[in-house]
Formats: C-alpha cells, sequence, structure tokens
C-alpha cells in the first residue's frame, strides 16, 4: 500500500455512514450482508446505503459477490491490514516487531460469529 492507497481509504471511511457500514460488515464477516440487510441495520435509505458501498468498493475496502439479483458485501480485511500495517511501518524506531501485537489483534476478530441481537 502506498500513501495515494491508504488516503483513499481514510477518505472512504471519513464519512459517518460509511466507518458505520464498514465496522457493520467487519461484525458480520465471513458471510456479509446484503444492501438492503445493511440499510435496515443502519435505518437509512437503501439508495444511500448503495451509493456508499460504492465509494469504498472503490476504495478496496469492501468486496461484493453476485448471487441471482442480490449482492452480498463484504469487509475486505485484507485491506484494513495493509492500511495498518502503512500505518505502522516506521512505528517504534525501527523495530517494526514492536507492532506486531496489535497487528495480530486484528486477524481473530472473524472468526465466523455473527452478533447477538
Amino acid at each position: 500500500m502506498d500513501s495515494s492507497d491508504a488516503l483513499s481509504a481514510f477518505s472512504a471511511l471519513s464519512q459517518p455512514s460509511r466507518l458505520a457500514i464498514f465496522r457493520l460488515l467487519i461484525q458480520y464477516e465471513p458471510d456479509g450482508l446484503r444492501a438492503g440487510e445493511i440499510a435496515q441495520a443502519l435505518d437509512q435509505p437503501q439508495n444511500t446505503i448503495s451509493t456508499h458501498l460504492s465509494i469504498l468498493q472503490r476504495a478496496g475496502l469492501l468486496t461484493s459477490l453476485r448471487q441471482g439479483r442480490a449482492i452480498t458485501y463484504r469487509a475486505a480485511l485484507s485491506r484494513l491490514e495493509a492500511l495498518m500495517q502503512f500505518m505502522l511501518a516506521e512505528c517504534c524506531a525501527g523495530r517494526p516487531d514492536l507492532s506486531t501485537p496489535l497487528l495480530s489483534g486484528l486477524r481473530p476478530c472473524c472468526m465466523g460469529v455473527k452478533p447477538e441481537g
């Protein structure tokens, strides 16, 4: 990841609804959600959600899978990890091993368990 990629990701996440969408999709890994489910969960119109999903997808933060007429969206966790690695690349006075606990803390978040409620 370079500075341009990082700026694109941060720009996409800098809007409250898009940040909420991304955080919601992280909760539903690895299955993802459809646009209508996202709209319902965030109590926003589906056409507004679709616009936000397009912006997040262009920034590489989402993946989508079409199944017939339905599209399921997932958080691109590898992109999130790359963004965190970019941010921590020069961490700790040249000792990147000190940032390993931060990055390894990202990996267990997606064990396929859906949030309750």
